[in-house]
Protein backbone atom coordinates (compact mmCIF):
# COMPACT_ATOMS: atom_id res chain seq x y z
CA UNK A 1 0.00 0.00 0.00
CA UNK A 2 1.59 3.46 -0.96
CA UNK A 3 2.25 6.17 1.70
CA UNK A 4 -0.67 9.08 1.58
CA UNK A 5 0.46 12.21 1.11
CA UNK A 6 -1.26 15.32 2.38
CA UNK A 7 -1.94 18.57 -0.38
CA UNK A 8 -2.05 22.23 1.58
CA UNK A 9 -4.86 23.98 2.95
CA UNK A 10 -8.84 22.47 2.91
CA UNK A 11 -11.09 22.94 5.33
CA UNK A 12 -14.06 20.61 7.32
CA UNK A 13 -17.28 21.93 6.28
CA UNK A 14 -20.17 19.83 7.95
CA UNK A 15 -21.07 17.51 6.16
CA UNK A 16 -24.74 17.05 6.00
CA UNK A 17 -24.56 13.10 4.16
CA UNK A 18 -26.73 10.99 6.81
CA UNK A 19 -29.69 13.11 5.16
CA UNK A 20 -30.23 11.33 1.50
CA UNK A 21 -27.44 8.07 2.33
CA UNK A 22 -29.94 6.80 4.74
CA UNK A 23 -31.95 4.95 2.10
CA UNK A 24 -31.29 3.13 -1.19
CA UNK A 25 -31.50 4.54 -4.87
CA UNK A 26 -35.01 5.13 -6.35
CA UNK A 27 -35.59 5.03 -9.81
CA UNK A 28 -37.37 8.06 -10.96
CA UNK A 29 -40.87 7.83 -13.26
CA UNK A 30 -40.65 8.89 -16.28
CA UNK A 31 -41.71 12.61 -17.06
CA UNK A 32 -44.32 13.19 -19.32
CA UNK A 33 -42.07 15.65 -21.16
CA UNK A 34 -38.17 15.51 -21.19
CA UNK A 35 -35.97 18.39 -22.40
CA UNK A 36 -32.58 17.24 -23.81
CA UNK A 37 -30.11 19.96 -23.91
CA UNK A 38 -27.49 19.70 -26.87
CA UNK A 39 -24.99 21.21 -24.27
CA UNK A 40 -24.51 18.49 -21.82
CA UNK A 41 -20.43 18.50 -21.86
CA UNK A 42 -17.33 20.82 -22.02
CA UNK A 43 -16.93 21.86 -25.96
CA UNK A 44 -19.71 22.66 -28.55
CA UNK A 45 -22.81 21.37 -28.41
CA UNK A 46 -23.85 18.56 -30.09
CA UNK A 47 -25.89 18.87 -33.40
CA UNK A 48 -29.27 17.92 -34.00
CA UNK A 49 -30.12 14.90 -35.63
CA UNK A 50 -34.40 15.23 -35.42
CA UNK A 51 -36.56 17.51 -35.83
CA UNK A 52 -39.85 18.56 -34.95
CA UNK A 53 -42.40 15.42 -35.54
CA UNK A 54 -39.50 12.68 -35.58
CA UNK A 55 -40.81 10.02 -33.48
CA UNK A 56 -37.51 8.66 -31.10
CA UNK A 57 -36.45 5.49 -29.51
CA UNK A 58 -34.51 5.39 -25.96
CA UNK A 59 -31.47 5.25 -26.11
CA UNK A 60 -31.61 6.65 -29.74
CA UNK A 61 -28.77 9.31 -30.47
CA UNK A 62 -30.55 13.03 -31.13
CA UNK A 63 -27.43 15.06 -31.33
CA UNK A 64 -24.05 14.07 -33.03
CA UNK A 65 -20.71 15.35 -31.29
CA UNK A 66 -20.20 18.69 -33.64
CA UNK A 67 -16.34 19.10 -32.97
CA UNK A 68 -13.24 17.31 -31.62
CA UNK A 69 -14.23 18.34 -28.09
CA UNK A 70 -17.73 17.19 -27.69
CA UNK A 71 -20.23 14.02 -26.89
CA UNK A 72 -23.56 12.53 -28.44
CA UNK A 73 -27.02 13.02 -26.50
CA UNK A 74 -29.06 10.57 -27.14
CA UNK A 75 -32.99 10.41 -25.78
CA UNK A 76 -33.98 9.63 -22.66
CA UNK A 77 -37.38 7.83 -23.51
CA UNK A 78 -38.97 6.88 -26.69
CA UNK A 79 -41.69 9.51 -27.86
CA UNK A 80 -42.22 12.08 -30.42
CA UNK A 81 -40.08 15.31 -31.08
CA UNK A 82 -41.73 18.21 -30.52
CA UNK A 83 -39.51 21.06 -30.13
CA UNK A 84 -35.99 22.00 -30.99
CA UNK A 85 -35.32 25.14 -29.70
CA UNK A 86 -33.71 27.53 -26.74
CA UNK A 87 -35.02 26.31 -23.03
CA UNK A 88 -33.82 27.80 -19.76
CA UNK A 89 -31.05 25.20 -18.31
CA UNK A 90 -29.04 24.97 -15.26
CA UNK A 91 -26.20 27.13 -15.97
CA UNK A 92 -25.05 30.02 -13.64
CA UNK A 93 -25.56 32.66 -16.54
CA UNK A 94 -29.42 32.32 -16.23
CA UNK A 95 -29.24 32.05 -20.49
CA UNK A 96 -31.28 29.55 -22.18
CA UNK A 97 -29.92 26.63 -24.69
CA UNK A 98 -31.15 24.63 -27.64
CA UNK A 99 -32.74 21.78 -26.64
CA UNK A 100 -34.38 19.01 -27.90
CA UNK A 101 -37.91 18.55 -26.35
CA UNK A 102 -39.28 14.93 -26.35
CA UNK A 103 -42.82 14.19 -25.71
CA UNK A 104 -43.12 10.47 -23.64
CA UNK A 105 -45.22 7.84 -25.51
CA UNK A 106 -44.85 5.63 -22.00
CA UNK A 107 -43.42 2.48 -24.21
CA UNK A 108 -40.26 2.81 -23.40
CA UNK A 109 -38.75 0.70 -26.86
CA UNK A 110 -35.57 0.85 -27.21
CA UNK A 111 -33.00 1.01 -29.80
CA UNK A 112 -31.37 -2.10 -30.92
CA UNK A 113 -28.63 -2.37 -28.20
CA UNK A 114 -25.01 -3.65 -29.89
CA UNK A 115 -22.50 -4.12 -26.76
CA UNK A 116 -19.01 -3.79 -27.46
CA UNK A 117 -16.41 -6.18 -27.79
CA UNK A 118 -13.39 -4.15 -26.31
CA UNK A 119 -10.98 -7.06 -25.66
CA UNK A 120 -11.13 -7.29 -29.57
CA UNK A 121 -11.84 -3.68 -30.29
CA UNK A 122 -8.66 -1.18 -31.51
CA UNK A 123 -8.11 1.75 -29.12
CA UNK A 124 -9.32 4.18 -31.19
CA UNK A 125 -13.02 2.10 -31.89
CA UNK A 126 -13.53 1.75 -28.09
CA UNK A 127 -12.59 5.73 -28.24
CA UNK A 128 -15.42 6.05 -30.71
CA UNK A 129 -17.46 3.82 -29.04
CA UNK A 130 -17.46 6.20 -25.91
CA UNK A 131 -17.72 9.56 -27.84
CA UNK A 132 -20.73 8.25 -29.70
CA UNK A 133 -22.14 7.05 -26.27
CA UNK A 134 -22.43 10.26 -24.65
CA UNK A 135 -19.89 9.33 -21.69
CA UNK A 136 -18.07 12.35 -20.34
CA UNK A 137 -16.88 13.12 -16.59
CA UNK A 138 -19.95 12.69 -14.23
CA UNK A 139 -17.60 14.17 -11.31
CA UNK A 140 -18.09 17.77 -12.19
CA UNK A 141 -16.41 18.73 -15.09
CA UNK A 142 -18.02 16.48 -17.71
CA UNK A 143 -14.86 16.42 -20.29
CA UNK A 144 -15.76 13.76 -23.18
CA UNK A 145 -13.79 11.01 -21.64
CA UNK A 146 -12.84 9.80 -25.16
CA UNK A 147 -10.47 12.53 -25.17
CA UNK A 148 -8.92 12.00 -21.40
CA UNK A 149 -8.43 8.52 -22.25
CA UNK A 150 -6.51 9.07 -25.64
CA UNK A 151 -5.04 11.82 -25.03
CA UNK A 152 -1.34 10.81 -25.49
CA UNK A 153 0.70 11.61 -22.80
CA UNK A 154 4.11 12.42 -23.65
CA UNK A 155 5.22 9.22 -20.89
CA UNK A 156 3.49 5.84 -20.51
CA UNK A 157 0.33 5.97 -17.91
CA UNK A 158 1.24 4.90 -14.64
CA UNK A 159 -1.25 5.34 -12.23
CA UNK A 160 -4.93 5.00 -12.57
CA UNK A 161 -7.01 7.05 -10.26
CA UNK A 162 -10.96 6.60 -9.61
CA UNK A 163 -11.91 9.18 -8.04
CA UNK A 164 -14.40 7.98 -5.33
CA UNK A 165 -13.92 10.84 -2.72
CA UNK A 166 -17.21 13.11 -2.73
CA UNK A 167 -15.69 15.77 -0.42
CA UNK A 168 -18.33 18.31 -1.19
CA UNK A 169 -20.72 18.68 1.78
CA UNK A 170 -24.34 17.18 1.35
CA UNK A 171 -24.13 15.07 -2.16
CA UNK A 172 -23.85 11.39 -1.22
CA UNK A 173 -24.61 10.33 -5.31
CA UNK A 174 -21.23 8.42 -5.89
CA UNK A 175 -21.57 6.97 -1.95
CA UNK A 176 -24.83 5.18 -2.78
CA UNK A 177 -23.80 4.17 -5.87
CA UNK A 178 -20.30 2.43 -5.17
CA UNK A 179 -22.74 0.83 -2.30
CA UNK A 180 -24.99 -0.22 -4.34
CA UNK A 181 -23.00 -0.75 -8.12
CA UNK A 182 -19.97 -1.41 -7.15
CA UNK A 183 -19.63 -4.35 -9.12
CA UNK A 184 -20.61 -2.73 -12.34
CA UNK A 185 -18.43 0.27 -11.08
CA UNK A 186 -15.26 -2.49 -11.08
CA UNK A 187 -15.99 -4.15 -14.33
CA UNK A 188 -15.88 -0.42 -15.93
CA UNK A 189 -12.44 0.13 -14.42
CA UNK A 190 -11.62 -3.18 -15.88
CA UNK A 191 -12.73 -2.10 -19.81
CA UNK A 192 -10.94 1.24 -18.67
CA UNK A 193 -7.28 -0.55 -17.72
CA UNK A 194 -7.50 -2.85 -20.75
CA UNK A 195 -7.86 0.59 -22.82
CA UNK A 196 -5.10 2.30 -20.53
CA UNK A 197 -2.83 -0.35 -19.59
CA UNK A 198 -1.42 1.63 -16.23
CA UNK A 199 1.00 0.50 -13.96
CA UNK A 200 -1.17 0.55 -10.83
CA UNK A 201 -4.51 1.76 -10.17
CA UNK A 202 -5.80 3.42 -6.74
CA UNK A 203 -9.55 4.02 -5.57
CA UNK A 204 -9.56 6.63 -3.70
CA UNK A 205 -12.52 6.89 -1.42
CA UNK A 206 -12.66 9.48 1.60
CA UNK A 207 -13.14 7.51 5.16
CA UNK A 208 -16.77 8.99 5.71
CA UNK A 209 -18.07 6.45 3.59
CA UNK A 210 -17.05 2.98 5.62
CA UNK A 211 -19.94 1.25 3.24
CA UNK A 212 -18.30 2.64 0.43
CA UNK A 213 -15.09 1.54 0.81
CA UNK A 214 -16.09 -2.13 2.28
CA UNK A 215 -18.31 -2.28 -1.04
CA UNK A 216 -15.61 -1.41 -3.14
CA UNK A 217 -13.06 -3.66 -1.48
CA UNK A 218 -14.99 -6.58 -1.87
CA UNK A 219 -15.95 -5.94 -5.40
CA UNK A 220 -11.98 -5.79 -6.17
CA UNK A 221 -11.35 -9.21 -4.55
CA UNK A 222 -8.73 -11.09 -6.96
CA UNK A 223 -8.19 -7.74 -8.68
CA UNK A 224 -4.85 -5.83 -9.10
CA UNK A 225 -7.23 -2.26 -8.06
CA UNK A 226 -5.96 -0.69 -4.49
CA UNK A 227 -8.89 0.56 -2.46
CA UNK A 228 -7.55 3.58 -0.31
CA UNK A 229 -9.65 4.96 2.31
CA UNK A 230 -8.10 8.55 2.23
CA UNK A 231 -8.58 11.86 5.05
CA UNK A 232 -12.06 13.47 4.65
CA UNK A 233 -11.53 17.04 3.97
CA UNK A 234 -12.62 19.71 1.36
CA UNK A 235 -11.59 19.46 -1.10
CA UNK A 236 -9.87 16.16 -1.46
CA UNK A 237 -11.80 15.10 -4.10
CA UNK A 238 -10.37 17.15 -6.61
CA UNK A 239 -8.36 15.67 -9.46
CA UNK A 240 -4.87 17.22 -8.52
CA UNK A 241 -6.04 16.90 -4.65
CA UNK A 242 -6.73 13.33 -4.55
CA UNK A 243 -3.69 12.72 -7.29
CA UNK A 244 -1.11 14.37 -4.64
CA UNK A 245 -2.79 12.09 -1.81
CA UNK A 246 -2.79 9.08 -3.69
CA UNK A 247 0.95 9.78 -5.44
CA UNK A 248 2.53 12.75 -3.64
CA UNK A 249 2.38 13.55 -7.24
CA UNK A 250 2.20 17.51 -7.85
CA UNK A 251 0.57 18.66 -11.70
CA UNK A 252 2.69 21.46 -12.29
CA UNK A 253 0.89 24.65 -13.09
CA UNK A 254 -0.97 25.03 -16.69
CA UNK A 255 -0.40 20.95 -17.06
CA UNK A 256 -3.02 18.03 -16.95
CA UNK A 257 -2.34 14.85 -15.11
CA UNK A 258 -1.57 13.03 -18.18
CA UNK A 259 1.69 15.14 -18.44
CA UNK A 260 3.23 13.33 -15.07
CA UNK A 261 1.84 9.82 -15.77
CA UNK A 262 -1.44 10.04 -14.09
CA UNK A 263 -5.46 9.64 -15.40
CA UNK A 264 -8.37 10.58 -13.12
CA UNK A 265 -11.33 9.46 -13.64
CA UNK A 266 -14.77 9.81 -11.40
CA UNK A 267 -16.72 6.44 -10.28
CA UNK A 268 -19.43 7.45 -11.92
CA UNK A 269 -18.09 7.73 -15.63
CA UNK A 270 -16.57 4.31 -14.73
CA UNK A 271 -20.10 3.44 -14.74
CA UNK A 272 -21.37 4.60 -17.31
CA UNK A 273 -18.12 3.64 -19.53
CA UNK A 274 -19.36 -0.14 -18.22
CA UNK A 275 -22.91 0.33 -19.19
CA UNK A 276 -22.01 1.72 -22.53
CA UNK A 277 -19.30 -0.79 -23.44
CA UNK A 278 -21.44 -4.25 -21.99
CA UNK A 279 -24.28 -3.48 -22.62
CA UNK A 280 -25.02 -1.22 -25.20
CA UNK A 281 -26.71 1.79 -23.56
CA UNK A 282 -25.72 5.76 -23.99
CA UNK A 283 -25.52 7.78 -21.34
CA UNK A 284 -29.75 9.01 -20.73
CA UNK A 285 -29.54 8.70 -17.22
CA UNK A 286 -27.61 9.28 -13.44
CA UNK A 287 -28.10 9.13 -9.82
CA UNK A 288 -28.73 12.46 -7.87
CA UNK A 289 -28.89 13.77 -4.63
CA UNK A 290 -31.57 15.86 -3.82
CA UNK A 291 -31.47 17.10 0.06
CA UNK A 292 -31.92 19.97 2.05
CA UNK A 293 -35.29 21.35 2.96
CA UNK A 294 -37.16 18.73 1.26
CA UNK A 295 -39.39 16.12 3.06
CA UNK A 296 -37.59 12.90 2.06
CA UNK A 297 -33.86 13.57 1.42
CA UNK A 298 -33.00 10.49 -1.12
CA UNK A 299 -31.18 9.64 -4.10
CA UNK A 300 -32.92 8.87 -7.33
CA UNK A 301 -31.78 7.55 -10.44
CA UNK A 302 -33.24 10.08 -13.38
CA UNK A 303 -33.51 9.79 -17.11
CA UNK A 304 -31.63 13.01 -18.61
CA UNK A 305 -33.94 16.17 -19.26
CA UNK A 306 -36.48 15.93 -16.21
CA UNK A 307 -37.07 19.00 -14.81
CA UNK A 308 -36.38 19.67 -11.38
CA UNK A 309 -39.48 20.54 -10.28
CA UNK A 310 -40.72 17.32 -11.01
CA UNK A 311 -37.26 15.83 -9.46
CA UNK A 312 -38.01 17.95 -6.43
CA UNK A 313 -41.24 16.41 -6.04
CA UNK A 314 -40.14 12.89 -5.46
CA UNK A 315 -38.16 14.16 -2.46
CA UNK A 316 -41.55 15.30 -1.21
CA UNK A 317 -41.26 18.46 -2.34
CA UNK A 318 -39.40 21.78 -0.84
CA UNK A 319 -40.58 23.25 2.77
CA UNK A 320 -42.62 26.52 2.73
CA UNK A 321 -39.47 28.74 3.61
CA UNK A 322 -37.31 27.48 0.96
CA UNK A 323 -36.02 30.40 -0.83
CA UNK A 324 -34.09 29.25 -3.63
CA UNK A 325 -32.02 26.18 -5.23
CA UNK A 326 -28.88 25.06 -5.45
CA UNK A 327 -27.47 22.79 -7.91
CA UNK A 328 -24.32 20.86 -6.91
CA UNK A 329 -22.99 21.54 -3.81
CA UNK A 330 -23.14 24.43 -1.28
CA UNK A 331 -19.11 25.21 -1.92
CA UNK A 332 -19.15 25.12 -5.40
CA UNK A 333 -22.93 25.03 -6.73
CA UNK A 334 -24.76 28.06 -7.77
CA UNK A 335 -28.33 29.06 -7.58
CA UNK A 336 -30.77 27.26 -10.13
CA UNK A 337 -32.45 30.13 -12.56
CA UNK A 338 -35.91 27.88 -12.68
CA UNK A 339 -37.43 24.51 -11.75
CA UNK A 340 -38.32 24.56 -15.19
CA UNK A 341 -34.85 23.45 -16.24
CA UNK A 342 -33.97 19.95 -16.63
CA UNK A 343 -31.93 17.69 -15.30
CA UNK A 344 -28.07 16.67 -17.39
CA UNK A 345 -24.83 14.90 -17.27
CA UNK A 346 -22.98 17.44 -15.24
CA UNK A 347 -25.67 17.91 -11.94
CA UNK A 348 -25.18 15.10 -9.34
CA UNK A 349 -27.20 17.38 -6.58
CA UNK A 350 -30.26 19.76 -5.75
CA UNK A 351 -30.44 21.05 -2.86
CA UNK A 352 -33.26 23.22 -1.68
CA UNK A 353 -31.89 25.82 0.55
CA UNK A 354 -34.26 27.55 3.26
CA UNK A 355 -32.79 30.23 5.62
CA UNK A 356 -32.62 27.99 8.10
CA UNK A 357 -30.19 25.66 6.32
CA UNK A 358 -28.03 28.53 4.57
CA UNK A 359 -28.54 31.84 6.16
CA UNK A 360 -27.70 34.61 3.81
CA UNK A 361 -24.47 36.15 3.67
CA UNK A 362 -22.89 38.65 5.53
CA UNK A 363 -22.46 42.16 4.03
CA UNK A 364 -18.42 42.26 2.35
CA UNK A 365 -16.18 44.05 4.94
CA UNK A 366 -13.00 45.55 3.78
CA UNK A 367 -10.13 42.75 3.47
CA UNK A 368 -7.87 42.58 6.43
CA UNK A 369 -5.45 41.01 5.13
CA UNK A 370 -5.37 37.88 7.84
CA UNK A 371 -3.64 35.56 5.25
CA UNK A 372 -6.83 33.23 6.50
CA UNK A 373 -7.61 32.74 2.55
CA UNK A 374 -3.97 31.76 1.24
CA UNK A 375 -3.89 28.90 4.42
CA UNK A 376 -7.00 27.23 2.91
CA UNK A 377 -6.48 27.58 -0.45
CA UNK A 378 -5.68 24.22 -1.71
CA UNK A 379 -3.65 25.08 -4.93
CA UNK A 380 -1.37 27.49 -2.99
CA UNK A 381 -2.62 30.49 -4.35
CA UNK A 382 -2.82 33.80 -2.74
CA UNK A 383 -6.42 34.59 -3.11
CA UNK A 384 -5.98 38.11 -1.06
CA UNK A 385 -4.05 39.39 -4.16
CA UNK A 386 -5.98 38.23 -6.73
CA UNK A 387 -9.02 39.78 -4.99
CA UNK A 388 -7.18 43.03 -5.06
CA UNK A 389 -6.28 42.46 -8.86
CA UNK A 390 -9.83 41.22 -9.76
CA UNK A 391 -11.14 43.83 -7.81
CA UNK A 392 -9.37 46.85 -10.03
CA UNK A 393 -9.56 44.81 -12.92
CA UNK A 394 -6.22 44.55 -13.31
CA UNK A 395 -6.62 40.56 -14.85
CA UNK A 396 -3.00 40.53 -16.42
CA UNK A 397 -1.55 40.80 -13.06
CA UNK A 398 -4.49 38.01 -12.10
CA UNK A 399 -3.43 35.49 -14.96
CA UNK A 400 0.55 36.40 -13.58
CA UNK A 401 -0.57 35.35 -10.12
CA UNK A 402 -1.69 32.36 -11.76
CA UNK A 403 -5.36 32.80 -11.57
CA UNK A 404 -6.22 30.16 -13.67
CA UNK A 405 -5.24 27.10 -11.25
CA UNK A 406 -8.12 28.46 -8.75
CA UNK A 407 -10.29 25.25 -8.97
CA UNK A 408 -12.84 27.50 -7.71
CA UNK A 409 -13.61 25.30 -4.74
CA UNK A 410 -14.71 28.09 -2.07
CA UNK A 411 -12.09 27.39 0.41
CA UNK A 412 -11.50 31.30 0.46
CA UNK A 413 -14.58 32.22 0.63
CA UNK A 414 -15.59 30.04 3.53
CA UNK A 415 -13.08 31.13 5.63
CA UNK A 416 -12.93 34.69 4.75
CA UNK A 417 -13.79 36.46 8.09
CA UNK A 418 -14.47 39.59 6.39
CA UNK A 419 -17.46 37.07 4.04
CA UNK A 420 -16.22 38.95 1.13
CA UNK A 421 -17.59 36.47 -2.13
CA UNK A 422 -13.86 35.69 -3.38
CA UNK A 423 -14.45 33.14 -5.55
CA UNK A 424 -17.57 35.88 -7.28
CA UNK A 425 -14.35 37.95 -8.30
CA UNK A 426 -12.03 35.17 -8.95
CA UNK A 427 -15.08 33.77 -11.93
CA UNK A 428 -15.28 37.38 -12.89
CA UNK A 429 -11.81 38.14 -13.75
CA UNK A 430 -11.65 34.47 -15.44
CA UNK A 431 -14.19 35.91 -17.92
CA UNK A 432 -12.50 39.17 -18.31
CA UNK A 433 -9.37 37.21 -19.23
CA UNK A 434 -10.82 34.85 -21.49
CA UNK A 435 -12.87 37.67 -23.59
CA UNK A 436 -9.55 39.65 -23.68
CA UNK A 437 -7.87 37.37 -25.18
CA UNK A 438 -11.21 36.27 -27.72
CA UNK A 439 -10.53 40.20 -28.79
CA UNK A 440 -6.38 39.19 -29.00
CA UNK A 441 -7.41 36.46 -31.14
CA UNK A 442 -9.77 38.28 -33.34
CA UNK A 443 -6.77 41.40 -33.50
CA UNK A 444 -4.73 38.53 -34.44
CA UNK A 445 -6.66 36.90 -37.18
CA UNK A 446 -7.46 40.51 -39.02
CA UNK A 447 -3.75 41.28 -38.62
CA UNK A 448 -3.23 38.14 -40.12
CA UNK A 449 -6.19 38.95 -42.86
CA UNK A 450 -4.78 42.18 -43.56
CA UNK A 451 -1.34 41.01 -44.08
CA UNK A 452 -2.49 38.18 -46.26
CA UNK A 453 -4.28 40.66 -48.21
CA UNK A 454 -1.52 43.08 -48.84
CA UNK A 455 0.93 40.10 -49.79
CA UNK A 456 -1.91 39.14 -52.64
CA UNK A 457 -1.84 42.68 -54.05
CA UNK A 458 1.71 42.69 -54.33
CA UNK A 459 2.28 38.99 -56.07
CA UNK A 460 -1.04 40.62 -58.01
CA UNK A 461 0.72 43.54 -59.01
CA UNK A 462 4.13 41.95 -59.71
CA UNK A 463 2.12 38.95 -61.83
CA UNK A 464 0.89 41.48 -63.97
CA UNK A 465 4.40 43.25 -64.51
CA UNK A 466 5.39 39.78 -65.05
CA UNK A 467 2.87 39.50 -67.91
CA UNK A 468 3.08 43.06 -69.10
CA UNK A 469 7.03 42.49 -69.49
CA UNK A 470 6.20 38.93 -71.34
CA UNK A 471 4.00 40.60 -73.89
CA UNK A 472 6.34 43.23 -74.51
CA UNK A 473 9.72 40.77 -74.82
CA UNK A 474 7.21 38.93 -77.08
CA UNK A 475 5.91 41.97 -79.36
CA UNK A 476 9.99 42.66 -79.68
CA UNK A 477 10.39 39.24 -80.43
CA UNK A 478 7.83 39.51 -83.44
CA UNK A 479 9.05 42.52 -84.85
CA UNK A 480 12.82 41.79 -85.00
CA UNK A 481 10.97 38.96 -86.96
CA UNK A 482 9.07 40.46 -89.27
CA UNK A 483 11.94 43.11 -91.39
CA UNK A 484 8.90 45.11 -92.68
CA UNK A 485 6.88 45.45 -88.80
CA UNK A 486 8.87 49.07 -88.65
CA UNK A 487 7.86 50.40 -91.61
CA UNK A 488 4.14 49.54 -90.92
CA UNK A 489 4.57 51.20 -87.60
CA UNK A 490 6.38 54.44 -88.65
CA UNK A 491 3.23 54.27 -92.00
CA UNK A 492 0.66 54.20 -89.20
CA UNK A 493 2.62 56.61 -87.37
CA UNK A 494 2.63 58.85 -90.11
CA UNK A 495 -0.94 58.60 -90.92
CA UNK A 496 -1.47 59.96 -87.40
CA UNK A 497 0.51 62.69 -87.69
CA UNK A 498 -1.08 63.75 -90.85
CA UNK A 499 -4.54 63.36 -89.43
CA UNK A 500 -4.00 65.54 -86.47
CA UNK A 501 -2.26 68.04 -88.21
CA UNK A 502 -5.25 68.10 -90.98
CA UNK A 503 -7.70 68.63 -88.08
CA UNK A 504 -5.56 71.41 -86.22
CA UNK A 505 -5.05 73.82 -89.57
CA UNK A 506 -9.13 73.12 -90.16
CA UNK A 507 -11.06 76.73 -89.94
CA UNK A 508 -12.85 76.99 -86.68
CA UNK A 509 -16.82 77.42 -87.57
CA UNK A 510 -18.51 79.89 -85.39
CA UNK A 511 -22.60 80.15 -85.60
CA UNK A 512 -24.19 83.77 -84.78
CA UNK A 513 -27.56 83.11 -82.27
CA UNK A 514 -30.07 85.61 -82.20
Amino acid sequence: MNTLSTFNGGVHPPQHKTESNRLPIAVAPLPRRLVVPLRQHIGEPANPLVQVGDAVLKGQMIGAASAFVSAAVHAPTSGTVVAVAPHVVAHPSSLSDSCVVIEADGAERWIDRHPLDYRNAAPHAIRDYLRDAGVVGLGGAVFPTFIKLGSGPQQPLHTLVINGAECEPWITSDDLLMRERAGEIVAGIGILVHLMQPEEVLIGIEDNKPEAIAAMTQACAGMPFEVVAVPTVYPGGGEKQLIKVLTGKEVPSGQRPANIGVICVNVGTAYTVQRAVNHGEPVISRVVTVTGSVARPQNFEVPIGTPFRELLDLAGGATPDTRRYIVGGPMMGFDLPSLDAPLVKAVNCLIAASPALFPPAPPALPCIRCGQCARACPADLQPQELYWFAHSRNVEKARAYKLADCIECGCCSYVCPSSIPLVSYFRFAKGEIAALDGERRAADLARERYEFRQQRLAREARERAELLAKKQAAAKAAAAADPQAEAKKAAIQAALERSRAKQASAPTQETDRP
